[in-house]
């Protein structure tokens, strides 16, 4: 994890009024106003940090998607149609108190009444479905396929190098996380002890005059962590531990060949099966949360005085579970697409993504399926920094290039800076397989157990693209589909400046040259095109 501070714009002149596809009027910020400007170190505010994906670059001079300003300016008082979202992923806090009141309600199914009342082959699916049951932890696909033993499999020397590589990282993180715990431990002790209290503060440590080499020692790991942002010392070893944690599931649980996950009873192999798992679409665990942060993303309850609001208003969150902790099924995948579909979703937001997929055509199929259904279908882009036009990241929409949907959009995700830092570290991109970049770093959202958290993740930039989806389905619905995907990529802001790529500062491309539409989304421009286009 790195600590980045962020970087913002000094003013912004103005904006104007410029055509797009002769299509409609699209208020686009003026780039090269913006790259002339000077550019300043500031913090931004407490709101800032909660809300910045929602605000906008010319006023805001934070590379948001102008969605306050679009409730502001556009939708203000109008009413739209309630728009059911798809979102496939881990389970979500339906009870959650900024979401309770947007959860997708089967209206043909009795709850817990052990039918399928609605004939749709899922019993008591009141809220979705999940296809893991009680399932959680699972192993990464290339661990499985390294599992099977299979070496005629052509992805099978792949996957054990990455395995080999992997693995020697994972467990090099376990020893350095578990040296670093044991120093702050042992400076947490050192500093109680001579303070006589646990709760000692910044001053108090900044104030002790000593001259024993293991207090001094102490001190200044304390002032390390101060100067890192840490409040104290068990702050430090909370984040530490929580660090560990991640790396012990990834050894035990993900990197695992020996580790059995799947517990649904159900061969995931096995397409002929298709009605496994549960109606129960709530995590299993408190830290099974990114289901319930991407929910909140697209849909928590704006404006009701709690935590985040969320992109779209008139939404009902569709759940459907089949993502674990480690990679998930295809079969899940393809399933749950269609489930979302047959079910009523207009979008699907899919957070999810591994390098390996070895029925990757039960999937596209699926997406296929969805885009033949006039449903959009976003996904996030992937975390590995690279791209993926070169390098696969599944599910994806092309077989030899072509692509097989004309509803499906892949999203690259942004820092909440304008400037050469403003693609996320982490992000994939792609000129050809990478559509659009949104906000995804450093994102406020709902968490289990009515708790919000800050992540970051492509995860968290495809729910915002799919919100502003949402939003634009529910008030100019006699628009298709593909309509929609071709407003969000058009009428985004195409930003002209040189950014840095994966993190690597020698790796300087034009952020054109990153997604295919080289625009980041605005939710403003994509409903003004939207009214334009719909008449």
């Amino acid at each position: 994890m790195k600590t980045i501070k962020t970087i913002m714009l000094s003013a912004v002149i103005a904006v104007l009024f410029s055509g797009c596809g002769g299509t409609a009027n699209v208020l686009s910020t003026p780039i090269e106003n913006i790259d002339n400007s000077p550019l300043k170190v500031s913090e931004l505010t407490e709101n800032e940090k909660h809300n910045w994906g929602h605000l906008d670059l010319a006023k805001d001079t934070i590379p948001g998607m102008s969605v306050d300003k679009a409730y502001a300016e556009i939708i203000k008082n109008k009413k739209g149609n309630m728009v059911i979202v798809g979102v496939i992923d881990s389970g979500i806090d339906i009870d959650h108190e900024d979401l309770n009141d947007v959860i997708w309600t089967n209206k043909g199914e009795i709850p817990n009444n052990g039918k399928d009342d609605d004939g749709n082959g899922y019993i008591d699916d009141v809220h979705g479905w999940n296809f893991l049951g009680d399932g959680y932890n699972e192993q990464l696909e290339y661990v499985r396929i390294l599992a099977k033993g299979d070496t005629s499999n052509p992805d099978y020397a792949r996957a054990q190098a990455e395995y080999d590589k992997e693995y020697q990282k994972y467990m090099g993180y376990k020893t350095n996380y578990d040296q670093i715990l044991q120093q702050l431990t042992s400076a947490d002790e050192a500093l109680s002890k001579h303070l006589g209290k646990k709760d000692y503060t910044k001053e108090e440590v900044n104030a002790i005059k000593t001259e024993n080499e293991d207090l001094n020692k102490a001190i200044q790991i304390a002032k390390y962590m101060y100067g890192n942002g840490m409040k104290s010392l068990a702050d430090a070893k909370k984040e530490i531990n929580n660090g560990l944690e991640s790396i012990n599931d990834r050894l035990n649980y993900n990197l695992n060949k020996t580790f059995k996950g799947r517990i649904n009873g159900d061969d995931p192999e096995n397409m002929n099966t298709k009605f496994y798992g549960n109606g129960n679409v709530k995590p299993v665990k408190i830290t099974e949360s990114h289901g319930t942060h991407v929910a909140g993303i697209i849909a928590a309850e704006r404006n009701n005085g709690k935590g985040a609001n969320g992109v779209a208003n008139n939404v009902k969150i569709m759940s459907v579970r089949a993502v674990p902790n480690g990679d998930e099924y295809d079969k899940d995948v393809a399933l749950a697409i269609r489930y979302a579909v047959d079910n009523g979703a207009k979008v699907i937001n899919g957070s999810f993504g591994k390098s390996y997929s070895p029925h990757s055509a039960w999937v596209r199929d699926a997406i296929k399926y969805a885009s033949d259904k006039d449903v959009v279908f976003v996904h996030a882009a992937g975390n590995d920094s690279n791209n993926v036009d070169v390098e696969a990241n599944f599910p994806d929409d092309n077989v030899g290039g072509k692509e097989i949907s004309d509803t499906y959009i892949r999203v690259g995700a942004l820092e909440p800076k304008y400037g050469s830092n403003m693609v996320a570290n982490f992000s994939n991109y792609g000129k050809q397989n990478v559509d659009v970049f949104a906000p995804g770093a450093k994102i406020y959202s709902t968490t289990p157990e009515n708790d919000y958290q800050t992540k970051g993740g492509t995860s968290m930039a495809a729910p915002a693209v799919a919100g502003v989806v949402a939003l634009i389905r529910s008030y100019y619905p006699n628009l298709t589909a593909a309509q929609v995907k071709q407003i969000i990529l058009n009428s985004g802001l195409a930003i002209k400046t040189k950014v840095v790529v994966g993190g690597d500062t020698n790796n300087v491309k034009p952020f054109a040259d990153l997604s295919k539409s080289g625009k980041i989304v605005n939710a403003y421009n994509a409903l003004i095109m939207a009214a334009e286009m719909s008449k």
